[in-house]
């Protein structure tokens, strides 16, 4: 059994709230990074069938990568989410234990036991989903579009700050209408999509220690990433048709005539019209494929970091 396999969500009283944050902080930036190493090969698979009808299978679509654009097509665009992600992931559990720690004192102030119910691990997860969002909105939107652009000389942005200053300019709608595209429904999606990541992880790590008889940081290293995949699941059935809306809109053309989409709702109706339920759920084989490696991954990096600073 591990000693401390349950740092990631359970921390020592007797450290200060300001340097527990901190260490939150720093394991959720290393558990960003693993994150974006391990799962960049299925996005690059995951958006192009969101995006296009050119491929009848995730399979299809990783060959033509592979035979057109060679294998490091699938880390297209990877430097601003290996940058960006590490962040968006050290919001994510660094708000989620803030969040965590506010409703446990409310519970004491009420004359309630601390313990979190499920629906309040849900609220602190949908908060650091939330809070997130101010980071992965551009992120994601940038990574997209370097994702999708064509291969050669019909490439659209000479990297990452190309495709920022473009998406920035005055043409394309500016910072709000431009960069921040498909912000409203990033926030649906991130609230509900890490509402139900940690309260899915929670739920399987407390089942495990009420059915083993044994405290949480008792639970072997091998079960927290066990659990964190299939958290990683979880975040995707509950959440992938805004994932896929999110998409449509952050690979519509920039301005004009060439602009599909003039809204969230909009892009709801369209997507319903041409393509029925199914297109809400285009890509979803490679999406939970690369969930259970991608959120194990995160899970176990950052408890490993939690406890080697702990």
């Amino acid at each position: 059994m591990a000693d401390s396999a349950a740092d990631i969500d359970s921390h020592e009283s007797g450290g200060s709230s300001a340097m527990q944050t901190a260490k939150d902080l720093l394991s959720g930036a290393a558990g960003g990074i693993a994150q974006v190493l391990i799962g960049q090969p299925f996005d690059i698979v995951k958006v192009r069938l969101q995006t296009t009808t050119a491929y009848p299978s995730a399979l299809a679509a990783a060959t033509s990568i592979y035979r057109h654009e060679g294998a490091l097509a699938f880390y297209k665009g990877t430097l601003t989410p290996l940058l960006g992600i590490g962040a968006c992931v050290s919001i994510q559990f660094g708000a989620f234990h803030a969040a965590r720690r506010a409703l446990e004192q409310r519970n004491i102030a009420a004359g309630k036991p601390a313990a979190l119910n499920y629906g309040e691990y849900y609220a602190a997860g949908a908060f650091a989903g939330l809070a997130n969002s101010v980071l992965s909105t551009p992120i994601e939107h940038v990574r997209i579009r370097l994702q999708t652009q064509p291969h050669g000389a019909g490439r659209l942005y000479n990297g990452p700050l190309d495709c920022v200053r473009k998406l920035c300019s005055a043409e394309a709608g500016g910072v709000g209408g431009g960069l921040y595209r498909g912000t409203a429904v990033t926030l649906l999606r991130e609230a509900q999509a890490y509402g139900l990541w940690f309260m899915t992880f929670e739920w399987l790590m407390n089942a495990d220690a009420a059915r083993n008889k044994v405290d949480r940081k008792e639970i072997a290293s091998w079960k927290v990433a066990l659990y964190g995949g299939l958290a990683g699941e979880a975040l995707w059935l509950g959440s992938y048709p805004f994932d896929v809306v999110k998409s449509k809109m952050q690979t519509d053309g920039l301005s004009g005539e060439g602009r599909r989409y003039r809204s969230m709702r909009d892009c709801f109706g369209q997507t319903w019209r041409a393509e029925g339920m199914r297109g809400f759920w285009k890509g979803i084989g490679p999406t939970l494929l690369r969930a259970m490696p991608v959120s194990a991954g995160t899970f176990a990096v950052v408890e490993m970091t939690m406890r080697a600073i702990n």
